[in-house]
């Protein structure tokens, strides 16, 4: 609540700041295209992979702005879906920064990549590889977002299959010194999470979703601007029924229970504020942030019916509000060399409430047992780089970081990176790279167990260790060449390699959509992919395959969430991780004559894990998406068809290490929109 009234006076102060320029001038192009570059050069990728969806992009694939978020991404090299609308990046299982206008965002229970709305996009970054050294925490990959820059309005209706129904609004412009953007939508469907059954329809799968986003910059002076920014979200997920589930308890002597019945769900709500403040001053440059993010679920159990089915009925209200602070800087020393230093800085409070139901051994009546955990966490980052210019063509990144966690334990490390850039022969770039890594857990993914509680109950567990979840520890290797072909044609090539200590992975614990995070004491990343882009006039296309594996060994953290039989399997064995996806692929193309666009994209995936001790795969998939999307006046239209060949593909068994459901993709789907200019 704290933070919607902030984020409401937030708003309220950007308008009367908008009254109040009505009357200046407005500022120079130049001024503000200055200061974006400045601020580019704060946090560049620095011998990094970097790869570019801009907004024409993302238009030209499947649903455009219309997507969610995670699905724009998955167009993206070596990134593979999973249920719950989870995204895997090279083998990591979440441990993804988000960045808007770069500044860091922080994490929530549930995650950015369904939260955020595509609509207010004008381009994203995705940097991965050996990450420089301002780069902390969460080092799978950073999404990097650049805000929209809109002149007027537009209010659009965009609907169809599986009760597909999303009305929205979005107005930017600029007055004076003030350049301003917001966005409103409401989402509403018949298939809110994944179908746990083959079936073209989902039972119990309604979800409703509101969704704003608001930006307000105010430039100064010709050398500094503050921003300011923030975004709500609220859902209501049922979560799906699948019919034909064998009860397993007794409740009050009833022992039948329809599982097409069921009535479980879950509401979720984010929101989050930033206000940032740039200045350059000749070889200067540096950006000061403040954020603040409010995160909530509420699961509520069907009671009776998950007693008869489980044996355990669970509500689950998990809390989450932290504070921080970012502070990056770079200066110019001379031609060769350019440093870059800064500090992230934030304190979180997490509140779970997770009261459940259990039957005692040989009893039907079911006793409560209330159990939570309230308690603050700190987490501080530091770094300090170098940007060596040797010549021309040469150039070293090398510093390091200093991050310390204390919330569930109190870790810290010191952590070298160095990068090479090599431009080998004009349009020829060669990058290698060293990142040492530290990564803490996610404090909103981590609750403590009382293990003894459910003892002689039909909740106990067979493993009773609960060995807290620790920063993960790694050393990562990456090397690639991306070379311009022909004009408006650019390859890459990039190959990496992770050895991890206390490997973290999280998987799905109960009914609630919730991830927990443990430990592999070892674990092994490596792959490699392949990316090219091509665009020549009104025609673009692009296409990306990757192959990774990931491999770990001998949990040694929340041991109580996984059976006995598996955990000793696991200690002794290297097993690959459930979220590996041998093959990873996507490809599209699109072409715009005059006003009128049309698109066909595709995704492969084949090699998520299922069965004991994740030893099975699932079936290879590749749905096929395609679009048109004409102008006529004001109005632009829209019309889709996702899964063009209606298949029928599992994402998830159901069975495997951490997998809590079965799930399906979504079957053909036809939607249509428009859109009003004004």
């Amino acid at each position: 609540m704290k933070t919607r009234l902030l984020l409401f006076a937030l708003c309220f102060l950007a308008f009367r700041l908008l009254r109040a320029q009505e009357a200046v001038t407005l500022p120079e192009i130049d001024v503000l295209a200055r200061l974006d570059a400045a601020r580019n050069r704060i946090l560049p990728d620095l011998g990094a992979t970097s790869y570019e969806i801009p907004e024409a992009q993302l238009q030209g694939q499947s649903q455009g702005e219309n997507a969610p978020f995670n699905q724009v991404l998955l167009r993206a090299p070596g990134v593979a879906q999973d249920s719950f609308g989870q995204l895997h990046l090279r083998g990591e299982h979440a441990n993804i920064q988000y960045r808007i206008n770069d500044v860091l965002l922080p994490e929530g229970i549930t995650g950015f990549g369904a939260e955020l709305d595509s609509r207010f996009v004008g381009g994203v970054s995705l940097v991965d590889g050996a990450l420089p050294a301002q780069y902390g925490f969460k080092t799978a990959g950073v999404i990097s977002i650049q805000t929209k820059k809109a002149q007027g309005g537009e209010a659009g209706l965009y609907g169809g299959s599986f009760d597909t129904l999303r009305p929205a609004i979005q107005y930017g412009g600029s007055s004076g010194k003030l350049d301003y953007y917001f966005t409103a939508s409401f989402f509403h469907s018949a298939l809110g999470i994944e179908n746990p059954t083959p079936r073209t329809n989902a039972i119990h799968d309604d979800t409703n979703q509101y969704r704003g986003f608001f930006y307000v910059s105010y430039l100064i002076d010709a050398s500094s601007r503050i921003s300011l920014f923030g975004g709500a979200s609220y859902s209501d997920y049922q979560i799906p029924n699948n019919p034909g589930q064998k009860p397993q308890f007794t409740f009050h002597n009833v022992s039948t229970f329809d599982s097409s019945k069921l009535n479980e769900n879950q509401h979720q709500n984010n929101d989050y504020a930033v206000l940032a403040y740039q200045k350059t001053m000749g070889p200067f440059d540096c950006q000061a942030a403040l954020f603040e993010r409010y995160s909530g679920v509420l699961f509520t159990p069907d009671y009776k019916g998950d007693l008869i089915f489980n044996g355990l009925a669970g509500r689950v209200d998990r809390r989450l509000l932290t504070h921080g602070a970012e502070f990056d800087a770079s200066f110019s020393l001379n031609e060769q060399h350019t440093l870059r230093g800064g500090f992230t800085a934030a304190m979180s409070q997490q509140r779970a409430n997770d009261p459940f139901s259990v039957f005692p051994d040989g009893s039907t009546d079911p006793v409560h047992i209330e159990q939570g955990d309230y308690r603050d966490g700190w987490v501080y980052g530091f770094y300090l780089q170098d940007e060596w210019k040797v010549w021309a063509p040469l150039t070293i990144n090398f510093g390091t970081r200093f991050d310390v966690v204390d919330e569930f334990t109190h870790e810290n490390q010191l952590s070298p990176r160095i990068n090479l850039t090599l431009r080998i022969a004009r349009g020829t770039v060669f990058h290698t790279g060293y990142a040492r890594y530290f990564t803490p857990p996610s404090f909103e993914a981590v609750t403590p167990r009382d293990v003894a509680a459910t003892a002689g109950t039909s909740g106990a567990f067979e493993a009773l260790r609960d060995d807290p979840v620790r920063a993960e520890r790694s050393d990562y290797f990456d090397a690639g060449i991306s070379q311009a072909v022909a004009p408006g044609l650019q390859v890459g090539l990039d190959g990496y390699y992770k050895r991890a200590h206390n490997q973290i992975d999280s998987g799905q614990f109960g009914a609630a959509v919730i991830e927990t995070e443990f430990n592999y004491r070892e674990g092994q990343v490596f792959g490699v992919e392949l990316t090219s882009t091509y665009k020549r006039e009104g025609f673009s296309a692009y296409g990306n395959a990757a192959l990774s594996k990931a491999l770990g060994r001998d949990i040694d953290s929340q041991q109580f969430q996984f059976g006995a039989d598996e955990l000793a399997y696991i200690k002794t064995h290297w097993i690959y991780l459930d979220h590996n996806q041998a093959v990873t692929a996507s490809a599209g193309v699109s072409y715009t004559w005059r006003e009128t666009r049309a698109y066909v994209d595709l995704l492969y995936g084949n090699g998520l894990r299922e069965g004991f001790a994740n030893l099975g795969k699932e079936r290879p998939y590749y749905p096929v998406n395609i679009g048109f999307e004409p102008k006529i006046g004001p109005l632009k239209l829209r019309f889709d068809i996702v899964n063009l060949f209606d298949e029928s593909y599992q994402l998830r068994s159901g069975t495997g290490v951490g997998v809590g459901a079965p799930q399906f993709g979504a079957r053909r789907g036809f939607y249509a929109g428009v859109v009003l200019d004004f």
